[in-house]
């Protein structure tokens, strides 16, 4: 069984202790930094969601491996891409339990794929009560992470087309090669 709670009003504020750290931490490494996303569902008010803050620190290309080593340097270990391309995956200090933090390239499918399900979930209600129905169906029954998150597919699949993503650009999401949660390190 996978956690689904219902929205939590605090999650904007610990994005925010998070977004303080983050750009603290890249502005003392001289990482210029586009943004840093709160995305994932505990980003879209009224949505039922994981209680995991979900962050993307958006930079150029070449300042990946720099902002990779600011993160380092608040304890966060680096994973890779993933199966992701052009998002770089990191598991968090025992400090920041409950957070996802990622370096995702600006421009890059798999930002545009993040704000886009955040926002097209932020602009229609009907839409969001349909993704926390099956949030809630599919955590209930899901034996680890990887079935939650094949169970939720069509339906996010539906968000991206609802969000104008192309037909290419979500197939291109969906041949993702994710490694199972028992592949990753932790």
């Amino acid at each position: 069984m996978i956690l689904v709670v219902a929205y939590d009003p605090t999650w904007p504020l610990r994005f925010e202790q998070l977004r303080q750290e983050y750009a603290a931490a890249m502005a003392a490494a001289g990482v210029p930094v586009m943004a840093i996303e709160h995305i994932g569902s505990t980003s879209v008010p009224g949505l039922a969601a994981k209680p995991v803050i979900d962050c993307d620190i958006v930079v150029a290309g070449q300042h990946v491996t720099a902002a990779s080593q600011a993160l380092a340097r608040l304890g966060f270990k680096p994973l890779g891409e993933q199966g992701i391309p052009l998002r770089w995956a990191f598991k968090e200090p025992a400090r920041l339990a409950a957070t996802n933090t990622y370096v995702v390239v600006r421009d890059s499918l798999s930002l545009r794929n993040h704000l886009a399900v955040r926002d097209a979930l932020r602009a229609d209600p009907a839409l969001r009560e349909q993704y926390a129905a099956v949030k809630r169906q599919v955590g209930s029954r899901a034996a680890n992470i990887d079935e939650y998150g094949r169970g939720k597919n069509v339906m996010v699949q539906q968000i991206l087309a609802a969000a104008g993503l192309t037909e290419a650009e979500r197939a291109s999401i969906d041949a993702n090669q994710v490694p199972s949660h028992d592949e990753v390190p932790r």
